[in-house]
């Protein structure tokens, strides 16, 4: 709790008072920036100590440079040092709606050209991509990385290194952990925990509860993507089910609202049908009954119609049937006088690959909320992406034991992990012929920043941060021993994909060449340009 509060008064100290007395810094990371770092790493007595060391040693004489926190492994800017420089080479670039052949040249962190032919400078890093498509790094607005408290399941170090392997380089993490992520310094406290652990950069959504409305008034837009409101129970009960509680949420929120939209006495009702029907036979090929289409469409007509009443920007997540397809506005997310859509609309990559014959070999392992449903519906959410029905693209990742999904269906938690294969999943519409690369990204990458604000990401542009990845269209089959994620298996085991994720990168630096992690983590904490 001190830590928390520390970090807290550290972070308003930084984003307040430092501005205020201009550079003074001469070390990299910051003054201020290493105290978070120490305090989280170190706790408050060894933190404060680090601290004032680092204080004493900061001062005119010194010739400043790269001094981490002892233990961690972050440092994002060159300081002294000289800057690293990588050309990449005869890549084709996928980006804003275009495919060219194109070079590309990192410069530390950032793009620093974009042209055909660049010239490769003395010692710089060359990387010929001949062959090869070079992506903006996905963005993944849903993830369950488990931290804190249900670490036994994922981590965000561990998660994370299988969303850089996945070429996925940005995640925004759910508050459905244990404690839950309901006010400032909750929140605070899970960005100090990715502090020098996250291999992607990271975003916390703020939760919301039938009784923290003025810790949501009182949100600052900056610090979240957004506000998650459960308006159906799933992992880690967080319902908000009072309706004068969600009215206010609607219209008092600072941030965009995304839902979880099923309903839950529905859901309760079918469920005690099925149960007194089937008893201990219940499988997982009745889940998308009892998690049925009209609870999803019920809930999620809930949630437009207050959006629509009050204004809000709401993103509702994980459509996962074509009957709610009829609640979302087509067209492209940002229209051509600038303006944005109001209400959005997310479905997931297991919606566009699994449909309910697949529970009869997969059964608990594809059990998640909301369900996966008919191939129907699998083939009317893929229409939907190219159609501008659909915005964004994610994963909903949300690991669980293997021995956890072995458990009887009413036993066996619903989420599966999906990170480290999302892209190379959502490509295989593009094998198909039903999605082009270019809808990939647009959905997967550019909407995402777009939607949630966030600052030079998502696109290849100079002057953008270096989050990038490569993909060749070189077919593999994924092998449980090659899952990254620390529940250590994948529900695509077996499958055999037709392109691959050949390297990643993220802020400037390369952490995955295709076959292995390289480096340290390089994940720094995303901002909202609100």
């Amino acid at each position: 709790m001190i830590s928390r509060l520390l970090i807290v008064l550290l972070r308003v100290y930084k984003a307040f008072i430092s501005p205020m007395l201009g550079p003074r810094c001469r070390f990299v990371p910051s003054c201020s920036e290493y105290a978070m770092g120490a305090i989280a790493q170190h706790g408050p007595l060894r933190g404060l100590w680090l601290t004032t060391t680092r204080l004493a040693r900061c001062h005119p004489l010194h010739p400043g440079g790269y001094d981490p926190v002892p233990g961690t492994v972050r440092c994002h800017c060159t300081g002294n040092a000289p800057m690293s420089s990588t050309l990449i080479i005869n890549a084709r670039l996928v980006n804003e709606g275009r495919s060219y052949a194109a070079d590309l040249r990192i410069e530390g962190e950032r793009i620093a050209q974009i042209a055909p032919g660049l010239t490769p400078r003395q010692g710089e890093t060359v990387i010929d991509a001949a062959g090869k498509w070079l992506l903006p790094g996905m963005i993944d607005d849903q993830v369950h990385f488990r931290e804190p408290g249900l670490t036994h399941k994922g981590d965000i170090a561990s998660e994370s290194a299988a969303l850089v392997a996945g070429g996925l380089t940005s995640f925004m993490d759910m508050p459905n952990t244990n404690p839950p992520t309901l006010d400032s310094a909750a929140l605070e406290a899970k960005y100090a925990l990715a502090e020098g652990r996250a291999w992607g950069n990271y975003g916390f959504y703020h939760g919301a509860s039938n009784d923290n409305l003025e810790a949501i008034r009182a949100l600052d837009p900056k610090a979240t993507p957004g506000v998650k409101v459960f308006m159906g129970a799933s992992t880690g009960n967080m319902l908000v089910d009072n309706p004068q509680t969600l009215d206010a949420i609607f219209r008092d929120c600072p941030t965009p609202i995304i839902t979880h939209c099923e309903d839950t006495p529905m859901i309760n009702a079918l469920a005690a049908q099925y149960e007194e029907k089937y008893g201990d036979a219940l499988t997982a090929e009745q889940h998308p009954d009892i998690r049925s289409r009209a609870a999803c469409l019920k809930s999620s007509e809930l949630a437009v119609s207050l959006a629509k009443k009050h204004g809000t920007r709401l993103h509702v997540l994980h459509i996962s049937t074509a009957d709610e397809l009829k609640l979302f506005e087509p067209g492209p997310l940002v229209r051509a006088d600038g303006s944005r859509k109001q209400i959005t609309a997310e479905t997931c990559v297991h919606f566009l690959h699994f449909a309910r014959p697949d529970y009869k070999e997969k059964g608990n392992l594809i059990k998640c909320n909301p369900a996966i449903k008919e191939e129907s519906d699998r083939q009317a959410l893929t229409a939907a992406l190219a159609n501008d029905v659909i915005d964004v693209l994610a994963t909903d990742h949300a690991p669980h034991t293997w021995e956890e999904k072995q458990k009887p269906y009413a036993q066996a938690p619903s989420g599966l992990p999906l990170v480290q294969y999302a892209l190379v999943a959502a490509l295989e519409r593009v094998h198909e012929g039903k999605l082009s690369r270019e809808q990939v990204v647009q959905k997967f990458a550019h909407a995402p920043a777009q939607l949630f604000d966030v600052a030079q990401r998502g696109f290849l542009r100079e002057g953008y941060y270096a989050d990038l990845v490569l993909v060749e269209d070189v077919p593999f089959t994924v092998k449980r021993e090659d899952v990254l994620g620390k529940c250590g298996w994948s529900p695509f085991e077996g499958t055999t994909f037709h392109s691959r994720v050949a390297a990643t990168f993220v802020n400037g630096q390369q952490v995955w060449d295709g076959e292995k992690l390289l480096g340290e983590p390089a994940g720094q904490r995303l901002e909202f340009d609100r």
